[in-house]
């Protein structure tokens, strides 16, 4: 394992935690004295042959942050062994299971668009960019179960503000990593490739929306889109793209992925809202992972108070 003063260690430096801890692993089989396991749901892959190994390291320096609920995060498993993640599967155990071998480093987010300063950030510009806080949200899937989460990351307006939005700038584009070499399973996705996803630019710019780099004080998993993604987390949770690569300011709205699947189902806005039907299903209530009973759906996913002017005087049944 490279080993070096922290300042110098850079994003592909750290030893992936499953690597580190497999190797301590084959140390105990061979009966070598003295190597001890870590104990920890983390780690239950080591004994569940079943349980997929994660590839995270440390983060350190974290501070809290002011806009964290108060509600008890999930569990490490239920939010890494239950996801939606096409390019590696339909199924929700799939993404866990089948991108494993997804190579996160290097990486890079290019930034560009109706911007005065556009430019390429590096994982490790990212990571400097300011006091990585860990935000403990809320997060709704428009399949009608919830998770909380405690993710790790800083506003995606400190980003934004670097490369100065022109006053063209309305919308904001995104779009993920797609390589499929490395994602074969993205042919039995039914929608298109490179994923896309869009916000308007005041949208963008609130402080509760995130550049998300990590959770439950680690780097992101890659079934949790590694290494960077973006967190919305008053809205629908296909907003929160994974894996990005590619920011781009914009005059006007951009396409997004599920609304050009189909619109009827899947809006540009998709803000949480009990009172807004899936054509298939009731948004009126949810179920929390690792609960049995249904709760009910809170407007704005309960981020009322933050977030509901960005959309004073908007219909929010046709603007869904």
């Amino acid at each position: 394992m490279l080993i070096r003063p922290k300042p110098d260690l850079t994003y592909a430096d750290i030893t992936p935690r499953s690597v580190y801890f497999n190797r301590r692993e084959v140390l105990r089989a061979m009966g070598i004295a003295g190597v001890g396991l870590a104990g920890g749901k983390i780690l239950s892959s080591l004994a569940f042959p079943g349980q997929t190994a994660l590839a995270t390291s440390k983060l350190s320096g974290l501070v809290k942050s002011p806009f964290s609920t108060t509600e008890k995060p999930n569990s490490i498993e239920d939010v890494t062994h239950y996801n939606n993640y096409y390019e590696f599967g339909t199924d929700k155990s799939d993404p866990a299971k089948k991108s494993q071998n997804f190579r996160t480093s290097p990486w890079s987010v290019s930034v560009e668009g109706e911007v005065a300063k556009p430019r390429k950030f590096s994982m490790d510009e990212i990571l400097k960019l300011a006091p990585l806080e860990e935000r403990i949200y809320r997060h709704r899937c428009v399949e009608r179960w919830s998770i909380v989460v405690p993710w790790i990351g800083f506003s995606l307006s400190t980003l934004a503000k670097l490369v100065e939005p022109t006053s063209k700038a309305q919308y904001v584009a995104f779009q993920t990593f797609f390589d499929p070499t490395q994602m074969p399973e993205a042919k039995y996705g039914g929608i298109d490739f490179p994923y896309v996803e869009g916000l308007r630019l005041d949208e963008a710019m609130h402080p509760l929306t995130m550049l998300c780099v990590g959770m439950y004080g680690e780097t992101l998993p890659n079934q949790d889109g590694a290494p960077v993604r973006i967190v919305v987390p008053w809205k629908y949770g296909y907003k929160s793209i994974k894996s990005i690569v590619k920011i781009r300011f914009q005059q006007k709205e951009p396409p997004t992925t599920w609304n050009r699947y189909s619109s009827e189902e899947y809006g540009f806005y998709s803000n949480v809202n009990p009172a807004v039907d899936h054509p298939r299903w009731s948004q009126a209530t949810e179920r929390r992972l690792g609960e049995i009973f249904r709760r009910n759906t809170l407007l704005f996913n309960g981020y009322g108070d933050q977030v509901a002017s960005l959309y004073n005087g908007m219909d929010l049944k046709k603007y869904h």
